[in-house]
């Protein structure tokens, strides 16, 4: 890497705001975005289809990843997809947040959910990882939790593999059908956000100088629920 980890966001003065600019995140593992840990990384793929973009990614060593630069509406949009492995995903966001000065609470992240099933989709603003190694590097390394993320359900294990061998997998053919339309409504509820600007405002920093967590209810907004791959409806 070239910068030593604990000088990436040594302080909020590195980023600088853009009200009319928002960075979407992928999160995933290099060279498996076809995983249901990287389906991050598919929904920002889809997100580049439909700008019209998606053959424009190019590597950026600078932030140790991918990125295309966008516009919807009034807004430009910098999409990523980092190219280090999950649970160090947050260096090359805080590396793009500090290159395109771009506050955290301007950050979407896109990741895998477990505890929700494939189909079911929502918008968390901000709080904590709940487990996500991507998501928790992202917070280590912008000091802060309150970026808003996109969750896309993928489900737990049904037998009795190990859930890294189950998200490091890929989708079957029977989930793959369920997941093109949860790539067609997670760009649709992106586009939503990001052209209704539903970004929270950043929080009053403590004492300490680390931006808090939302002091408001913490807001999920979920999809309609679709039934899972047993034909059972599920929250």
């Amino acid at each position: 890497m070239e910068e030593p980890f604990g000088t990436l966001m040594s302080n909020e003065a590195s980023v600088h705001t853009n009200s009319r600019r928002r960075l979407v995140v992928g999160l995933g593992n290099p060279g498996m975005n076809g995983s249901r840990h990287s389906v991050g990384m598919a929904v920002l793929q889809a997100l580049a289809a439909r700008l019209g973009e998606a053959d424009s990614w190019r590597g950026d060593r600078h932030v140790s990843g991918e990125v295309i630069l966008s516009d919807i509406q009034d807004t430009q949009i910098v999409l990523l997809r980092p190219r280090l492995l999950m649970n160090i995903n947050g260096v090359s966001v805080a590396k793009a947040a500090r290159k395109y000065s771009i506050q955290p609470e301007n950050i979407l992240l896109v990741h895998d959910e477990l505890d929700k099933p494939l189909g079911k989709i929502a918008i968390k603003q901000g709080g904590s990882a709940r487990g996500h190694n991507g998501v928790r590097s992202c917070v280590e390394c912008l000091q802060t939790d309150v970026m808003p993320r996109l969750r896309v359900g993928i489900g737990r294990p049904r037998d009795q593999s190990s859930v890294e061998r189950y998200v490091l997998g890929r989708f079957s053919q029977e989930e793959q059908k369920v997941l093109n339309a949860v790539l067609e409504q997670s760009v649709n509820i992106l586009f939503s956000q990001l052209t209704d600007n539903q970004y929270v405002q950043s929080p009053q920093s403590p004492a300490d100088g680390r931006p808090s967590s939302l002091t408001r209810t913490q807001k999920e907004l979920s999809t309609s629920p679709q039934k899972n791959m047993t034909g059972q409806t599920q929250d």
